[in-house]
């Protein structure tokens, strides 16, 4: 099962249910946090809570993405209380560029990333967790969220504004604090791969970026071998376009022990918060010589996800120099 978030003619949000072909709206369904938060209340899975509820009149996805329609396929009534995190160097293959992205004078020392990146090879699956932590980053809160088909901004003192193919774990936290996973979704982590080429110690600037996820959320299990492309194109032409592989046959580590690392802090396990964690990429235009431009459309697809999702670049207006008022 797919699900995705609309907006209503009349206004507000409406949830959508897809199997197949068929995708229709969720009767009484305001939200697909309320849908989780009920699931959990009810002890009954989502599939089940979906069931329950019904559905009702059908919902053509394409035409609502053609319209501008499509919302995040989950939100937080207060953008606060969702967090956008992930993290990196996870995925076989992705240590190569980043560690060329930051090497160091030495040809012989390995870079930070490539040492990780082995811990990961070493200790990412355990038999039992946990095991060896992952890199770990902040994007934003649900401010940063942009819905599928509308413009990632760069801030103007952006170095570079380029894609990262990802899949997104996301997640509910129950009244009890314990987190319970939505399901799982396509993202693009925009980053600023030119700030973090400068230095390591820049990844967090480089990642304080707005991301986009869905369209839809495959609801249930993932399965092991993802094969999606990721491209872009320019002026309708696609300039560049590769295969992107996720899921764990292609990960060093197990999503268990990611999820671990990220919710055994008390701060990330507060009831009702809603959390998009990305789970790192192997591909990137970055690593092909590729600089998007102004107007250039990012596009990630893989069949399990449904919608491919799209957007395209913008840059934000100069804001200047921040400053701050002595109260």
């Amino acid at each position: 099962m797919l699900l995705s978030q609309i907006k209503r003619p009349e206004g507000g949000v409406g949830v959508v249910a897809r199997d197949g072909s068929e995708a229709a709206l969720v009767k009484g369904a305001s939200s697909v946090r309320d849908l989780a938060l009920e699931a959990i209340a009810s002890g009954r899975t989502l599939a089940e809570t979906v069931a329950a509820h019904g559905l009702g009149e059908a919902v053509d996805l394409v035409v609502m993405a053609e319209e501008g329609r499509l919302l995040a396929p989950i939100h937080h009534p207060d953008p606060a209380h969702l967090h956008l995190t992930g993290t990196g160097l996870t995925h076989l293959g992705s240590a190569s560029t980043r560690s060329a992205m930051h090497a160091k004078a030495s040809a012989d020392d390995a870079t930070d990333s490539m040492k990780m990146f082995r811990m990961g090879l070493e200790d990412g699956k355990p038999a039992s967790l946990p095991g060896v932590q992952p890199e770990w980053f902040y994007k934003g809160n649900g401010i940063h969220v942009v819905a599928p088909g509308q413009p990632l901004v760069s801030p103007a003192f952006a170095l570079d504004g380029g894609e990262e193919p990802e899949i997104a774990g996301i997640y509910v936290i129950g009244e009890d604090g314990a987190p319970a996973r939505v399901g799982w979704a396509l993202a693009n982590e925009f980053s600023d791969h030119v700030t973090e080429r400068i230095n390591y110690l820049y990844l967090a600037h480089s990642k304080l970026r707005p991301a986009s996820f869905g369209p839809e959320i495959l609801v249930g299990e993932l399965p092991q071998d993802i094969q999606g492309a990721s491209r872009i194109s320019r002026g309708g032409q696609v300039i560049w376009q590769k295969p992107f592989l996720s899921g764990e046959a292609n990960m060093s580590h197990s999503f268990a022990n990611l999820e671990h690392h990220h919710f055994k802090y008390p701060l990330f396990c507060q009831p009702g918060d809603v959390h998009v964690h990305m789970f790192g990429t192997a591909t990137l235009s970055f690593a092909d010589g590729i600089k998007p431009e102004p107007g250039d459309v990012f596009e990630i697809e893989a069949p399990a996800f449904g919608l491919a999702l799209r957007n395209p670049l913008a840059i934000d207006a100069d804001r200047g120099v921040a400053t701050v008022r002595q109260l």
